[in-house]
């Protein structure tokens, strides 16, 4: 085979979408799509068995399996780039998908022409976001150097002790999952948590929530909890 084919495994949930991408893929004359497959439990020994160089994802396999699928091809196919597309304008869940192995990231809104450039960047060894989140990757690799002030984040916040040592965690960009498992709760008990460190550090995400706590900028919304 011709070194400069790029090849492509396509996962997604909807058959339309499999079938306008084969057609898109195969107009260019330097890509070969190995296959189309729906989102299931064996997608990762699929995709190393395929040999693909790259594997393109839509957002719906994504979100069904909590990012796993990501997580799974990377470690079943370490040499197999997956870029994802259809995805959502979100930092928290670009940084999900980065921490998962995903090397490419495209915006619902992204063209044919985005897709094509981008699993061909992708295959060159570049990795692939739009610029609006490039900001959040800076942020998420400086954030765990700095340090937490332990009495400033239990006093001026008034976070619960839970709260307290789940803070840290977010910073250094577990997810929710991980986070549970460290302290042997529930995946909803730490997204409850969450949610209320947010309210009470008035802040939209994560990272929002974890520079507010580090910096002081913070505005407190009620009282404090015990």
């Amino acid at each position: 085979m011709d070194d400069s084919v790029i090849s492509i495994l396509l996962v997604a949930g909807n058959r339309l979408l499999r079938e306008a991408l084969t057609k898109l893929f195969h107009k260019r004359g330097d890509f070969r799509v190995c296959g189309g497959l729906v989102c299931q439990s064996d997608v990762s020994t699929a995709v190393a068995e395929s040999g693909a160089q790259v594997a393109l994802l839509d957002s719906v396999c994504v979100q069904i399996s909590h990012f796993e699928i990501i997580a799974d091809i990377h470690r079943s196919a370490p040499d197999t780039k997956v870029v994802l597309i259809d995805m959502d304008d979100d930092a928290d869940t670009f940084l999900e998908c980065v921490r998962a192995g995903a090397v490419g990231y495209l915006l619902k809104d992204a063209s044919a022409t985005d897709v094509v450039a981008g699993v061909r960047a992708v295959a060159r060894g570049q990795a692939l976001c739009p610029p609006q989140l490039n900001i959040h990757l800076f942020r998420a690799v400086l954030q765990p150097w700095t340090p937490f002030s332990t009495t400033r984040v239990r006093v001026e916040l008034g976070l619960t002790r839970r709260q307290q040592q789940i803070l840290p965690l977010v910073a250094q960009g577990l997810t929710n999952k991980e986070i549970a498992s460290r302290f042997h709760l529930s995946e909803q008990t730490v997204k409850n948590h969450v949610h209320r460190m947010l309210r009470r550090v008035g802040a939209n995400d994560r990272l929002a929530m974890v520079d507010l706590a580090r910096h002081g900028t913070f505005s407190i919304k009620g009282g404090a909890q015990f």
